[in-house]
């Protein structure tokens, strides 16, 4: 009875390990947040738009996944087994009835300078001058969004390796309905063009790094400065310092309040809320998720008669966020942070 019992629950562990990967909740799990529950899009491209499954290979999606794209929203997904990312490309297939498709991987053969000129022409108003996509997310928090897909980066290391020469001449040749990518007769554009727009940017893969696939390094998450002064100077000096770098003082209040009883904050921890209106509304433009880190604020911690300011490192959210767009901006919030805390502990 024993031994039945063994192989009964060996049966069962063989065959809840052999259960096929559920697409949907891998999806909602990891794709939801930015494509939508069911592929229409927000932060990410709308996955469900029939032009869009219309004109990619399932290898392309499988690529997206695995590759993600630098610096452009999109993270890699290396951690998910091969099964997972099939069950993933097979939940996003079931929202529509095009057949996936296939396409030849042989390189195309064109006129890559003549390409460069029909791209300035053509391409770069959506994909930028030199291929690095549109800026943002397209979601903003008091207006529409200004197109219903961000025009995607070409110049990224992510797209070039996904994406084959004849999937993107078929993309050039149809365009996507839906979107601003209108087909190339309907621009006057032959086939020929066609050929050379694909050959030059397939070049871009033969170039350096895109800056817009670029991320910031950050050496530590958070930023620390310790402070010669006791705990109330300290908080004092800061607000002033806040003050004297065109920021706005926002408000003071003990770092655990309102997750303990009230009277029973930790007197020996602080934390400083501040903004300058001007950089939170480039941020939020650029990308909204931003928001969840704003307004800015630097905690002022006492232990033992020892004093410490700390606050997360900006240069950490573009990274996060995947979002090289945020690198100037998110280079200068550190810049900004480090002068704060300098001046209230000089």
């Amino acid at each position: 009875m024993i031994r039945l019992l063994s192989a009964l629950l060996l049966l069962l562990a063989s065959a809840v390990t052999l259960a096929a990967p559920d697409g949907a909740t891998l999806f909602a799990q990891n794709c939801a947040a930015c494509h939508g529950e069911k592929g229409s899009g927000g932060i990410g491209v709308p996955l469900a738009l029939p032009s869009f499954q219309a004109s990619v290979s399932d290898d392309y999606i499988r690529k997206t996944i695995r590759l993600g794209r630098p610096g452009r929203i999109m993270p890699a997904f290396q951690k998910l087994s091969d099964a997972e990312v099939d069950a993933l490309v097979k939940y996003v297939r079931s929202w529509n009835a095009a057949q996936a498709m296939h396409f030849d991987p042989a390189p195309i053969k064109g006129d890559p300078t003549h390409g460069k000129q029909l791209y300035a022409k053509y391409c770069a108003a959506c994909h930028g001058a030199n291929g690095e996509g549109g800026k943002g997310t397209g979601v903003t928090f008091s207006r529409p969004r200004d197109l219903p897909i961000m025009p995607p980066a070409l110049h990224n290391p992510g797209f070039l390796a996904a994406a084959s020469d004849s999937m993107i001449k078929y993309t050039l040749m149809h365009g996507r309905a839906g979107t601003p990518m209108i087909a190339a007769a309907k621009r006057g554009l032959q086939e020929r063009d066609v050929d050379d727009l694909v050959s030059f940017i397939r070049q871009f893969q033969q170039e350096p790094v895109s800056s817009s696939a670029t991320l910031l390094n950050t050496e530590s998450a958070i930023l620390t400065m310790d402070s010669p002064y006791d705990l109330a100077t300290t908080i004092e000096n800061l607000k002033r310092a806040v003050g004297n770098n065109n920021f706005i003082f926002i408000r003071e209040q003990n770092l655990d309040a309102g997750l303990v009883p009230e009277d029973s904050e930790d007197p020996h921890q602080h934390i400083i809320y501040f903004c300058n209106f001007s950089l939170l509304n480039q941020a939020l433009a650029n990308d909204p998720r931003v928001g969840l880190f704003l307004p800015c604020r630097i905690t002022v911690a006492e232990d033992h008669g020892k004093v410490k300011l700390m606050a997360v490192n900006p240069k950490r959210l573009s990274r996060m966020f995947n979002d090289s767009n945020l690198n100037d901006l998110c280079r200068q919030m550190t810049q900004q942070y480090l002068a704060i805390m300098e001046e209230a502990t000089l």
